[in-house]
């Protein structure tokens, strides 16, 4: 799905200057939208401001072209993704995106603000992309939703601990395209009393990392955490990453140091610092991420976990969920060669304690009899995201929150794998590069379930099933049929430590 322009331009008046954007659709009539692409928040992180925190974008003259999309802190051809996320070159990587169904609309007065949707993609935190096509706000527009989505910094230079240069950079980036949502998002029709942020995988991280920050509850009013991947890297572990990469590359671990290697070469040491082989899979299933969001003792100061269980974010009404196997793909060339390996000795060495096995394996029994390789990459899933999922929930106690499951299996995997209820969520799936990861002929009927649900989150802040209690622990399961369950997780309690 790219709606395509039709050749007529908008403009509309930010705080630094005039934007044109160009309509897709006739204006006035239904499902019409606006689309401005490329709008620069900030300064382009090059030069002395590479690792230092954003600036933000100075005025300018006239109208800005806003017609294609900016540059991306990715670089270079990104190979087969799950999501098709292009990388554009340029330096002026700190850009949002907005689609609008109302451009000016603010002139109507407040009653005629619609709701907001800021979207924070994923990648790990070092690759990922706005400019996917999969992320245009045309149905959410449809559906009277205005839609932002907004880059950062991505790897080393957004998240790596350098002497002397400001932390969480990319953090940082976070909070000034917010900012830069609340104050400018009406004039583009958007109401910025009701935004709500979400995103997927690490950008589900980077949301619920910002639920559990004090200094940015101002800049959001509600959270869709989808598949959400929380970094938190510690401070020791960060500094001593900082530290290995510049010894690699021979330079002090220093702005200075850091800002005399190119950015090709800095990419480089990262990837070779960060690759996964079979003796540091585990080692990243223990302990996380080595890049992305750090405890500082500033923008962090204590883990998002226990930002939560203090309270913090307590106000803010929260969706949270993932796909049944995110993590299954990884076994999938090897099925064949796993099918000879028991199951018990698979799960022991992915790290499961001798007394999970057997009440694990019992209350996975039907995954289980499809082969070791899916229970592994269940057990994966679950030690990565859903035991995650379910310890947050808790923390929040009565605070306001959602919890579903995306259970529906691809046509092509045979399983609900990660990124695969992207699509389902924007209802883009007429769009590209979607029979890869969903199959032929995916339910137009569930992404209506889906989707209608983050609308109606976004605009009312409930998204249509009971709350999660700790009584009923009430989940949704998206699948054909959907459903509403109690205890929608309950397959991942024997990882748990016991109450």
């Amino acid at each position: 799905m790219t709606q395509t322009s039709t050749g007529t331009f908008v403009e509309v008046d930010t705080v630094a200057g005039r934007v044109r954007g160009a309509w897709r659709g006739e204006p006035g009539t239904p499902g019409a939208s606006a689309a401005f692409l490329g709008i620069p928040f900030a300064e382009a992180p090059v030069g002395e401001l590479r690792f230092a925190a954003p600036v933000p974008k100075a005025p300018w003259e006239g109208a800005r072209d806003a017609l294609e999309f900016g540059a991306t802190a990715q670089r270079g051809d990104p190979g087969v993704t799950l999501i098709p996320e292009p990388s554009v070159p340029g330096e002026s990587t700190l850009n949002v995106n907005v689609f609008t169904p109302r451009p000016s609309a603010a002139d109507a007065g407040t009653d005629a603000a619609l709701p907001v949707l800021v979207w924070i993609h994923g990648g790990g935190f070092f690759a990922g992309s706005p400019a996917s096509l999969w992320y245009d706000g045309g149905r959410f527009n449809r559906d009277g939703v205005v839609t932002v989505t907004i880059s950062y910094r991505l790897g080393f230079d957004g998240f790596g601990w350098i002497d002397g240069a400001p932390s969480n950079r990319g953090v940082r980036d976070w909070l000034l395209a917010l900012e830069w949502v609340q104050q400018n998002v009406a004039a583009f029709g958007g109401d910025p009393s009701r935004v709500t942020i979400a995103g997927q995988s690490a950008g589900g991280g980077a949301v619920l990392t910002l639920l559990g920050m004090e200094r940015a509850q101002h800049l959001f009013h509600g959270v869709y955490a989808i598949s959400g991947a929380l970094a938190d890297v510690t401070p020791e572990r960060s500094e001593a990453f900082g530290r290995e990469l510049a010894a690699a590359a021979g330079v002090e671990p220093t702005v200075a140091g850091f800002s005399s290697l190119d950015e090709e070469r800095i990419l480089e040491l990262q990837k070779k610092a960060t690759e996964l082989g079979p003796d540091s899979l585990e080692s990243m299933i223990d302990n996380g991420l080595a890049l992305g969001p750090s405890i500082d003792g500033e923008l962090l100061v204590r883990s998002t976990k226990e930002s939560l269980a203090a309270g913090v974010g307590a106000g803010k009404p929260l969706v949270i969920g993932a796909t049944d196997d995110e993590f299954t793909m990884a076994f999938a060339e090897v099925e064949k060669k796993l099918r000879w390996i028991p199951k018990s000795l698979m799960l022991k060495k992915l790290g499961m304690q001798k007394q999970a096995m057997k009440p694990y394996l019992a209350a996975n029994a039907e995954v289980a009899r499809k082969g070791t390789a899916r229970i592994a990459g269940r057990f994966l899933t679950d030690r990565m995201f859903r035991t995650a999922l379910v310890r947050l929930v808790a923390l929040r106690g009565d605070a306001p929150t959602w919890v579903y499951r995306f259970s529906w299996p691809s046509g092509t995997f045979g399983f609900a794998e990660h990124c695969l209820d992207v699509p389902f969520f924007f209802d883009c799936l007429d769009s590209i590069a979607i029979e890869p990861l969903a199959g032929p002929n995916p339910p137009q009927a569930l992404a209506d379930e889906v989707h209608g649900a983050a609308v109606a989150f976004i605009t009312t802040g409930e998204p249509g099933w009971p709350r999660y209690t700790d009584a009923a622990r009430a989940t949704r399961v998206y699948d054909t049929p959907s459903s509403v369950v109690a205890d929608g997780y309950a397959s991942v309690r024997s990882l748990l430590p016991a109450a």
